[in-house]
């Protein structure tokens, strides 16, 4: 098995943790905190093979907190707080550091806070809530460290191929919402915890001996695939440490046009992410078991679209590239707001509505072959740094929109309400993908490379010194040469 081989394995199980430790939560919460006992959920059923239980009762048990969605809502929230403000950081340390100690590491402290999580709750909201902020905090540098490593290994195409183990979140989530479904319902919600922190923990071992930085670095690998590696990656990358150009990274159109994208596709992940099982819950009264696997099946399809999307990219040849990540785009943008419109309509149908759920969540799988491997492809060198700017704006819907469904739903679970939350997720998502669309692109930036910087900045300066200033114009030039 080749070595990049390992590193995908690794990285999808380093993201399947990563959404593990970051969901687990989510559907933890439902038991953790109930409505009043009094309360039903709007939409019940007879008895079916579909649901696998007769929840017409569908009665929600009595609360261990105060019951208010906004306290429901604010646990949720809190991991994505301060997540964005160490987004940066974490690209940065990966730059300078290597991708190695800031993706595990990090994994690696989120897992031992998860297995306290129980002792926390037990003590009161705001400490959960303060355990549930410092995950977040560590959290927020794994995401843009793993851009380093992938420019340092992953030929330019097997890059939407490779990025899918990004999609490593997805699986964790479905296997989360079922695994953790079956949990609570045999041993309560506590063990959710206990066993999510210990796989995190058993991943870190793995992962601190396998894995490397760079090809050079790896004590086992071939030859010929270093070699291969290195004739692939060509020029685009510079081995030696950069300074990074902030003006140019920050007055680039392109990455704002990017943030806006990610910022459409992660709000839509977020928002269903997050918040399906209480959907489920509460409005069509499915018991915790069945919460579980209808919440988890849409992650684990969005998973099998973005690996099969990855194959294709990287071996079809009709299509350029930049082509390429426009149709991803679109799909986890512009697709998932059309069918999370269905979502919204979708009333009392409990069938209908898991069947748009499971699209939207399918469709998001685009996210890896568009906005997330068009970071790569427009600077290998800085791609760590850049979605760790991107991605600071990015997570930003993970605290956005549980205020929105608290404020929404508080003393209100109706579907009606949530009709309002799915067409606000709607329209926020096609708006951020048409700009993308419109305006995008995944084409090598000229601040990529010190020598691109350098030509770009004398050209003006070739056509304005006047002859006699020769010798000052020839300077400029044979630095750019060099």
């Amino acid at each position: 098995m080749k070595c990049r081989d390992t590193l995908w394995i690794l990285t999808f199980f380093g993201f399947v943790v990563n959404y593990m430790l970051r969901i687990n939560i989510n559907i933890a919460i439902v038991e953790m905190i109930k409505l009043p006992e009094t309360e039903k959920a709007e939409c019940v059923h007879a008895k079916s093979y579909f649901l696998n239980e007769n929840t017409t009762s569908s009665i929600i048990n009595v609360t261990i907190y105060s019951g208010k969605e906004t306290t429901r809502n604010l646990i949720l929230g809190s991991y994505y707080w301060m997540h964005w403000v160490t987004e940066l950081p974490g690209g940065l340390l990966a730059h300078h550091y290597g991708t190695k100690q800031v993706f595990g590491l990090s994994n690696f402290l989120v897992a031992i806070l998860t297995l306290f999580i129980p002792i926390s709750n037990g003590i009161s909201t705001d400490v959960l809530i303060g355990v549930r902020f410092l995950q977040g905090f560590i959290a927020g540098c794994m995401w843009p460290s793993m851009h380093s490593m992938v420019a340092k290994w992953i030929p330019p195409n097997e890059r939407s191929k490779f990025v899918s183990s990004y999609l490593g979140s997805s699986v964790g989530t479905a296997f989360t919402y079922f695994l953790c479904g079956y949990i609570i319902d045999w041993y309560g919600w506590e063990f959710v915890f206990y066993v999510t922190g210990s796989l995190g923990v058993i991943w870190y071992l793995t992962w601190a001996l396998l894995v490397y930085d760079t090809p050079q670095e790896h004590p086992w690998i071939s030859n010929e695939e270093k070699e291969y590696i290195e004739k692939s990656i060509g020029k685009s990358l510079n081995r030696n440490k950069l300074p990074v150009p902030w003006k140019s990274l920050l007055t680039s159109k392109y990455v704002w046009i990017n943030t806006i994208s990610q910022w459409g596709a992660n709000g839509a992940m977020f928002a269903l992410m997050s918040h399906s099982p209480t959907y489920l819950k509460f409005i069509h009264g499915l018991p915790i078991k069945m919460t579980g696997v209808w919440s988890g099946i849409p992650h684990l399809a969005r998973w099998i679209f973005a690996f099969v999307f990855g194959i294709f990219g990287q071996y079809q040849h009709c299509m350029k590239t930049s082509t390429i990540r426009k149709l991803a785009t679109g799909m986890c943008t512009i697709g998932v707001g059309i069918f999370t419109i269905g979502l919204a309509f979708s009333g009392c149908n409990t069938i209908l509505a898991i069947t748009f759920l499971t699209i939207t969540t399918t469709l998001q799988g685009g996210f890896s072959a568009g906005p997330l491997s068009a970071i790569i492809d427009m600077s290998p060198n800085f791609s760590g740094i850049l979605q760790g700017m991107i991605g600071s704006v990015g997570v930003t819907p993970g605290f956005v929109y549980p205020l929105i469904v608290g404020y929404l739903t508080e003393k209100n679970q109706t579907s009606a309400q949530w009709q309002k939350i799915f067409l606000i997720v709607a329209a926020l998502t096609c708006l951020c993908g048409g700009v993308d669309l419109l305006f995008g692109t995944s084409k090598l930036q000229p601040w990529n490379s010190e020598k691109q910087q350098i030509i770009k900045e004398i050209q003006p300066l070739q056509k304005e010194t006047p002859e006699d200033d020769h010798v000052i114009r020839n300077s400029h030039v044979q630095r750019a040469k060099r």
